[in-house]
C-alpha cells in the first residue's frame, strides 16, 4: 500500500492509460479521483470518484482546484491525437491538439500547484513522440515536446514543494495505437514490423505505465524530479537496422 493516505487526481481516466493508473493507485491505497469528458463510465470502480472535466476550460479547472485543494498526486493524462502532417493540419486540428495536450496540462498545473500538499508529485504523460517524430503526427509530436519542457520547468521552479516528472510511453495497446497503424497501406504488416523493433517483443499495456506512475507518486521516488522516464519495451534503444535477430 505504497500510496496509503495520498489523494490523487487523474485526468483522462475514462479508458486506456488513465484508467490503468487510476486502478493501480486504488490498489496501492490512494483515494483516487478521475476527471474526464462526459458521464461517469458504468464500469468504473465504485471506490473511484468521477468529475466531469474539460481540461481546456480554465474556469472549470480553477474551480476544481479550489474544491479539492491539497492533493498529494496529480496525473495529467488527458490527451488527443490527430494523424496529419503540418501541411494537412487545420486550425481546428491545432485548437484541439494544442488545447488539450498543451493548454490542458498547463491549466491543471497552474491551478493545482499553489494548493497541493508540500512534497506533492505531478506526473505528466508525455510520449516518445515528443523526442522522436512519428510520421503524420506533427501536432501530436509537438504537443508532447511541450509537455516535456513544461515538466522540467515545473520541477526547477517549484521544487522542493512539488516534484514533477513525465512518463514517456512507447506504443501502448490503446485506440491511439490502432489509429497509427491505420495510416499504413498494410496495417497488419506495419504491426508485425513494429513488434520486431521491440526488444520486449510486445506492445505495452496500460499496466506497464501505471507501474511507473505508482513509483513516481510514492515516497520511494522522493529524489526523482524533472525527469522523463521512457517506457517503450526497448524500441527507441534499437538501431533502425532491424534484422529481427536480437
Amino acid at each position: 500500500m505504497r500510496l496509503a493516505g495520498k489523494r490523487a487526481l487523474i485526468t483522462g481516466g475514462r479508458q486506456g492509460i488513465g484508467r490503468g493508473i487510476a486502478e493501480a493507485f486504488r490498489k496501492e491505497g490512494a483515494a483516487v479521483m478521475v476527471g474526464g469528458r462526459g458521464e461517469r463510465p458504468d464500469d468504473l470502480d465504485a471506490n473511484i470518484a468521477w468529475f466531469t472535466l474539460d481540461v481546456t476550460d480554465v474556469k472549470a479547472v480553477n474551480e476544481l482546484a479550489e474544491d479539492l485543494g491539497g492533493l498529494e498526486v496529480l496525473v495529467n493524462n488527458a490527451g488527443v491525437q490527430v494523424e496529419k502532417t503540418v501541411a494537412d493540419s487545420t486550425d481546428a486540428d491545432w485548437e484541439l491538439v494544442m488545447g488539450v495536450n498543451c493548454r490542458g496540462v498547463f491549466n491543471m498545473c497552474r491551478a493545482f500547484i499553489p494548493v497541493m500538499s508540500k512534497g506533492a508529485s505531478i506526473i505528466n504523460i508525455g510520449s516518445i513522440s515528443g523526442n522522436t517524430a512519428d510520421p503524420s503526427m506533427a501536432l501530436y509530436n509537438a504537443s508532447k515536446a511541450f509537455v516535456h519542457g513544461l515538466t522540467r520547468s515545473i520541477a526547477v521552479d517549484h521544487g522542493p514543494d512539488v516534484r514533477c516528472n513525465a512518463i514517456c510511453p512507447g506504443w501502448i495497446e490503446t485506440g491511439m495505437l490502432e489509429a497509427g497503424f491505420a495510416l499504413s497501406g498494410d496495417p497488419q504488416a506495419a504491426r508485425q514490423d513494429a513488434l520486431a523493433r521491440h526488444a520486449a517483443r510486445r506492445f505495452g499495456q496500460p499496466a506497464d505505465i501505471a507501474a511507473m506512475a505508482v513509483w513516481l507518486a510514492s515516497d520511494e521516488a522522493g529524489f526523482a524530479t524533472g525527469q522523463l522516464f521512457t517506457i517503450d519495451g526497448g524500441m527507441t534503444a534499437a538501431s533502425p537496422i532491424n534484422t529481427g535477430l536480437f
